[in-house]
């Protein structure tokens, strides 16, 4: 199975055929993609003025949409070796027992779904790697009242989820599931007192 290296590499071949380097790119976001496989790639699509179902794509709008794509994955594999590094040193100290944030970490396979969108057609308009930036910075702060990535505060239990955790804070905002350890206690039970048709409403 082709890495996200190696799929990069397809979509920047001037050679390939168009089709098969928006494939890749496709392919690119089943190894990462921040707000989930469709949110990912409608957020691509809209920054970058590429029509979703066009299977031949202006390849600069492509690359373009590969290099935010990129942009975000590095931000998100250094944080990724500062996570493993902290761990680390946490086992060493004696610290085996995992925390909050470990327990969510532990479910954001590769960064793919970190900023998970439930609808595909909502998700934040910044660029990937400003919204997990934002995201990040939440992860190793204190714990705040708002969405880390909108600064919005209407935020929602869902206990609709399509994937694990099943069910949690969702921000009306921007659509992203907002991590758990980045929420207060009071924020979150704030968050389960709204009812989701609220939340839809809003959006």
């Amino acid at each position: 199975m082709a890495g996200f290296r190696s799929l990069a590499r397809q979509v920047r071949d001037p050679r390939g055929d168009l089709a098969l380097r928006r494939y890749s790119l496709r392919k690119c976001l089943e190894r990462f993609a921040p707000y989930g496989h469709r949110a990912t790639w409608d957020h691509l699509c809209a920054r970058h003025g590429i029509e979703p179902e066009d299977r031949s794509p202006d390849p600069v709008r492509l690359m373009r949409a590969l290099d935010e794509l990129e942009a975000a994955r590095a931000v998100w594999l250094g944080y990724e070796a500062g996570f493993a590094e902290r761990r680390r040193r946490e086992k060493q100290d004696g610290l085996r027992s995992p925390g909050a944030l470990d327990d969510w970490h532990r479910r954001i396979r590769c960064g793919h779904g970190v900023a998970r969108c439930e609808d595909p057609a909502v998700h934040p308009s910044a660029p990937l790697a400003e919204v997990l930036g934002r995201l990040i910075a939440a992860l190793e702060a204190k714990p705040g009242t708002a969405c880390p990535v909108c600064a919005g505060t209407e935020i929602a239990w869902r206990h609709d989820l399509e994937r694990e955790p099943w069910s949690g804070p969702v921000c009306a905002g921007c659509g992203i599931v907002v991590p758990q350890p980045v929420l207060t206690p009071g924020a979150l039970a704030k968050a389960r007192k709204v009812r989701p048709g609220n939340l839809a409403s809003a959006a």
